[in-house]
């Protein structure tokens, strides 16, 4: 059975997605070296494309660009039609949705912008992970749509982050443990330094070296609480090779020492 969905005009579709997807195909899709047309329909799976070209896409009659980094979504029995300018190359990812959780709206096809790389990082990772571990495969995958719901701005919320500003938390994410610098996380989001300050302004009301801050020490928190690493171990993982600059910042953020966070208190 087709997966519950429904599509609205404008094209954008309904999902949901409080569990996570089965993934029955993904890969790196090479078109356009034999014909110039592909004309299909998957009755029962969700299409899940990230393009790196430009092409002509038709989905149930209705019309949609191709271009490098954008993204489209389309729901299991519509029909596609691409129309290729040459070898074409995409990330893709076919599969079933559960059908739970409040639905949320994803245009069919959309621009990810600053959301490039980490999209494109995502479904790469699902495709490394497919052969050994398909739940890992799904997770990504869920990892991904998530980040689309985010950017399509799902409906009953009155503002979404914007792409730079969660490019750039991104970023910060997954260099926690490393050096970073505020110049380096806006080259990543794609904006200047003093847009960069304004977004973190806006969405959060703190500074991006107090995000980072706040971020690390969370985690440390974490980690102290839910391992058993040593605690300069701890502090590694978290940017801070220094242990008495580590002590002072738990101490300040946490409000006790990296022994007694790990104690409980």
């Amino acid at each position: 059975m087709p997966d519950s969905h429904w599509v609205r005009p404008g094209h954008s579709v309904g999902v949901r997605l409080d569990e996570p997807p089965q993934v029955l195909s993904l890969g790196v899709g090479v078109h356009g070296t034999t014909g110039q047309m592909d004309v299909f329909r998957l009755p029962d799976l969700w299409q899940l494309h990230h393009y790196r070209y430009s092409a002509d896409l038709l989905v149930d009659g209705v019309a949609h660009a191709v271009r490098p980094g954008r993204v489209s979504l389309v729901p299991p029995g519509a029909e596609v039609r691409f129309r290729y300018r040459g070898r074409s190359e995409h990330l893709y990812a076919h599969l079933r949705l559960p059908g739970t959780g409040p639905a949320l709206t994803l245009p069919v096809m959309q621009d990810v912008g600053a959301l490039t790389p980490l999209l494109s990082d995502l479904l790469l990772r699902a495709i490394a992970a497919a052969t050994r571990s398909p739940r890992r495969a799904d997770a990504e995958v869920w990892s991904a749509l998530w980040q689309l719901a985010e950017l399509a701005e799902p409906a009953g919320r009155e503002s979404r982050p914007h792409a730079s500003f969660a490019a750039a938390v991104a970023y910060i994410e997954s260099n926690l443990a490393g050096r970073l610098t505020v110049p380096e996380v806006a080259r990543a989001a794609g904006v200047s330094h003093n847009h960069l300050l304004r977004l973190f302004r806006a969405e959060t009301g703190e500074t991006v070296v107090a995000c980072i801050r706040r971020r690390r020490m969370e985690r440390a928190r974490h980690l102290l609480r839910e391992s058993t690493l040593p605690i300069p171990a701890v502090a590694a993982a978290v940017g801070v090779e220094d242990l008495q600059s580590f002590n002072k910042a738990c101490r300040r953020v946490l409000g006790a020492s990296p022994r007694a966070v790990r104690a409980g208190g």
